[in-house]
C-alpha cells in the first residue's frame, strides 16, 4: 500500500517549475520532444508549432506557446486543492483521468532544468502518431474542441478531461511510456509504475548515435 501511495503522490501533485536557466535542448533537423523528470512523475513536451489535428487548437488557447507539456493523472486527486487521505486511497482504484497541459514560452530545459529533461528526436510521422495517442487520451466535444475543466495550478496550465481511467497501475508514468511507444520508440510500458523506469528507457534511446530508433 505504501508503494502505491508513493506512486500516486508523484502523479497527483503538480511540482513547481524550475527557474529558467541558460541551457536548452540541442537544435536538430529532426523534431525534438522531451521526457521530463518531475520527481516521481513524468511528462512529455512537444513543440507546439508541429502539432497536428485537434492538438493544434491548443496554440490558440495559449498564444505565444513554444512547447506544450502533457501529464496524466487521477482527476479528483490531481485537481484537488487539498488531498485528504481518503481521496488518496480512492485514487488507487480506477477513476476518471485528467491531463494537465502546460504551455511554455521557453524550452523544457529552461523551464525544468536541463538535468531533468531527456531530449528525443522523432520523424514527422512518429510525431503524428504520438500526437494521435495524446489526442485520443483527451475528451473531444461535439464541436471538435477539447473538454477544458479548469485552470491549472500555475500560470499557463489547464486541466483537460481524459478518455482514459487512472489507477495505481495505469498511472502517469505508464501513460508516458505508452505515449512514447505510440511514436515508434523502443519503450515498453508493460510493468511501468515508477518514473525511473520511463527515464531509463528514454535515456537509452537518447544515447544512441542518432537519438532515434533504428
Amino acid at each position: 500500500m505504501s508503494v502505491a501511495l508513493s506512486v500516486l503522490g508523484g502523479c497527483a501533485t503538480p511540482p513547481r517549475l524550475a527557474e529558467p536557466s541558460a541551457s536548452g535542448l540541442a537544435e536538430s533537423n529532426a523534431i525534438t520532444i522531451a521526457v521530463i523528470d518531475r520527481g516521481r512523475h513524468t511528462d512529455i513536451a512537444l513543440p507546439a508549432e508541429a502539432l497536428p489535428g485537434p492538438l493544434a487548437s491548443l496554440r490558440q488557447a495559449f498564444p505565444g506557446v513554444r512547447h506544450l507539456v502533457f501529464g496524466f493523472g487521477d482527476r479528483a486527486y490531481f485537481m484537488a486543492h487539498e488531498t485528504p487521505f481518503p481521496a488518496s486511497l480512492a485514487a488507487l482504484f480506477p477513476g476518471l483521468g485528467v491531463i494537465l497541459v502546460t504551455a511554455l514560452r521557453v524550452s523544457p530545459a529552461e523551464a525544468f532544468g536541463a538535468e531533468n529533461v531527456v531530449a528525443l528526436r522523432l520523424t514527422p510521422p512518429q510525431l503524428q502518431a504520438m500526437s494521435r495517442f495524446i489526442q485520443h487520451s483527451l475528451v473531444e466535444q461535439p464541436d471538435g474542441s477539447l473538454q477544458r475543466l479548469e485552470t491549472g495550478p500555475y500560470p499557463g496550465s489547464v486541466f483537460y478531461a481524459s478518455e482514459q481511467t487512472y489507477d495505481a497501475f495505469h498511472n502517469c508514468n505508464r501513460w508516458t511510456a505508452a505515449a512514447l511507444r505510440s511514436g515508434g520508440l523502443a519503450v515498453d510500458p508493460d510493468g511501468v509504475i515508477f518514473a525511473a523506469q520511463v527515464l531509463r528507457q528514454a535515456r537509452r534511446i537518447a544515447a544512441q548515435p542518432t537519438g532515434m530508433p533504428g
